[in-house]
């Protein structure tokens, strides 16, 4: 039996009042996209179930650590260690544009990630006077947006599966799959 993995997905829709596409993040586990599907259309009910998906990650290392999906009652209940997402926000002089880069990290404490994500090279670099790099939320830092996947994964999910994270030495980077795909051809 397949064990399920968490996946990132990066959707895409332009709904309805909208003049450009807009974009949003979805988290979910499961066996493979076409079995989050439903999850995904229930997620932007705005978008009337007219989605694309512009990206997609299965996550299985994050930093220095493996990321495994287990079932809720294997949850170890005294681990201390979140996922945590971020969307960070910059721009470049001359551009008409806010650029964003996502990114994930595991630590124990939200102000740990922060740091982790303002060492980052899109944080350092992108941005100048008056127009920095930031991560909107808390903190006065400016971090566009920052949430633990334990609190963004739907109900039912939670209800089934944790989170595990174990160190590791050496293990693959996860491959990125890019391109437009509507969910009618998933």
């Amino acid at each position: 039996m397949q064990l399920p993995q968490l996946y990132m997905i990066l959707l895409g829709a332009t709904p309805k009042g909208r003049n450009i596409e807009q974009h949003d993040i979805f988290f979910g586990i499961g066996n493979s996209v076409k079995d989050l599907l439903p999850e995904m259309i229930a997620f932007w009910p705005e978008a009337k179930g007219k989605i694309h998906v512009d990206a997609y990650r299965i996550v299985k290392k994050v930093g220095n650590y493996k990321v495994e999906v287990i079932d809720k009652a294997d949850e170890n209940k005294t681990e201390v260690r979140s996922l945590f997402f971020m969307n960070l926000g910059g721009y470049k002089r001359d551009e008409f544009e806010e650029l964003h880069y996502k990114m994930l990290a595991v630590s124990d404490q939200k102000a740990l990630a922060i740091k982790e994500a303002k060492e980052s090279a899109f944080y350092k670099h992108v941005g100048f006077k008056g127009a920095t790099s930031h991560i909107d939320d808390k903190f006065g830092v400016d971090v566009d947006d920052i949430f633990e996947i334990k609190d963004i994964l739907s109900k039912e999910t939670k209800s089934k599966y944790a989170l595990k994270f174990t160190p590791v030495d050496e293990m693959p980077e996860d491959e990125i799959f890019l391109g437009y795909l509507p969910l009618s051809k998933i």
